[in-house]
């Protein structure tokens, strides 16, 4: 599992790589190159599944297994 994604901004298209936490969602970013507030596209359970390279860890892990995905669930 990787846990570094690269973020772009749909507004300005700067990029930033992160590393994503695997004991959370992140439902907000901060674009560091324009300051928009990026969260979630509707469908999507946080901002590395929306704008970044790589999805957050538990869809990784579920994709692996051949599970369904499901973000966040306890």
């Amino acid at each position: 599992m990787e846990l570094r994604s690269t973020l772009t901004c749909p507004q300005c298209g700067h990029q930033e790589t992160e590393t994503m936490p695997t004991d959370a969602c992140q439902f907000f970013y901060d674009c560091k190159g324009c300051g928009a507030l990026l969260r979630p596209n509707a469908g999507d359970c946080c901002v590395y599944c929306s704008f970044g390279s790589l999805p957050c860890p538990p869809i990784q892990e579920a994709r692996a297994s051949g599970e369904t995905a499901a973000c966040c669930a306890s």
